[in-house]
């Protein structure tokens, strides 16, 4: 096996149809990158996934595309390591996993442009592609680690504040050279072995959102910079799995477990008083931003119950 061998590790929970065709715009992947293996970590779907995705591995003939189906969804990092412990175990362990999305459609060339950057740069650790809407626009794919200002910015949302608080906003205004940052969305994610080696698998403790942004973090902590590679192009079908995020974003209650994942990051990463902090700054904030917006006729562009949910669910972990 070379030193270019990669593996590909695709969670899907109830998306079939999107894995087919992700893995189908893998096809010409495969061809430039013969090392390249794909293996689909089926999260206790319920549906017909299994039978969909397996039929359709048999019927196209992809030899390199394995099926793992799990007995119970763990969430998403539980997914990925199944697949990942699995990999680093095996008797020809590849050089670097690929962490992609069900939602994704591969464009051609993406894989070799992250495997390409981290070959030509050994003290890089995890390397994320340029995520894009179906129409070639530039979805946000890096970012700066949440932080207190970040919580300020993202919250209150006014044009002074937001201008004064810029260098600390969460996602960064896309670049078409590649550049270092904090962390890169998982929906595109190539990772050395070495570096799964050094800081261990993804936390299980994160049901879904956030375990990016931990993984990184620890990444980071460990020594390895990490990159973001606009060559890698990936049409990202943002939230179609979820609903949270995307363009149905606005339309769905956040689920529990975005609360949860939020403030296991912060209690991981800068201890309890810090999220106590950065709760009371998101609640206030949030409840400046919505009093500006109903007195200037603003619609809403945030999910329903936003609000009440953040307190409620901040009271259920402190009181």
């Amino acid at each position: 096996m070379s030193n270019r061998s990669t593996a590909v590790v695709i969670v899907n929970y109830r998306t079939p149809g999107l894995v087919v065709d992700c893995l189908r715009s893998l096809v010409p992947e495969v061809s430039a990158e013969p090392d390249l293996r794909a293996e689909v970590v089926d999260n206790a779907s319920g549906d017909d996934s299994v039978r969909v995705i397996g039929d359709a591995i048999r019927r196209e003939g992809w030899s390199w595309a394995t099926l793992r189906p799990l007995d119970h969804n763990g969430g998403f990092a539980f997914g990925n390591n199944a697949a990942v412990r699995d990999v680093l175990t095996s008797r020809n362990a590849p050089r670097y996993i690929w962490l992609l999305n069900p939602d994704t459609v591969v464009r051609r060339g993406a894989g070799t442009a992250l495997i390409d950057f981290l070959e030509a740069h050994p003290d890089v650790g995890v390397a994320g592609g340029r995520l894009e809407y179906p129409d070639g626009g530039a979805q946000t794919s890096a970012f700066h680690f949440p932080s207190l200002m970040s919580e300020v910015e993202d919250s209150v949302r006014l044009g002074i504040v937001s201008r004064i608080l810029a260098p600390y906003r969460v996602p960064r205004l896309p670049r078409d050279e590649a550049h270092r940052t904090d962390w890169v969305n998982g929906a595109s994610l190539l990772v050395r072995r070495e570096v799964f080696e050094t800081v261990g698998l993804m936390d299980e403790g994160y049901f879904l959102y956030f375990e990016e942004t931990d993984f990184c973090k620890r990444v980071r902590g460990a020594g390895w910079p990490i990159w973001h590679v606009p060559a890698s192009r990936v049409i990202h079908l943002e939230g179609q799995s979820t609903g949270v995020t995307g363009s149905n974003m606005s339309k769905k209650r956040r689920p529990r477990y975005w609360f949860d994942s939020r403030a296991r990051y912060f209690r991981k990463h800068h201890g309890a008083t810090y999220t106590l902090f950065a709760d009371l700054i998101f609640m206030t904030g949030f409840a400046i931003w919505r009093l500006h917006r109903r007195l200037r006729g603003k619609a809403d562009p945030d999910p329903p119950g936003m609000l009440a949910d953040f307190v409620w669910h901040a009271l259920r972990r402190w009181v």
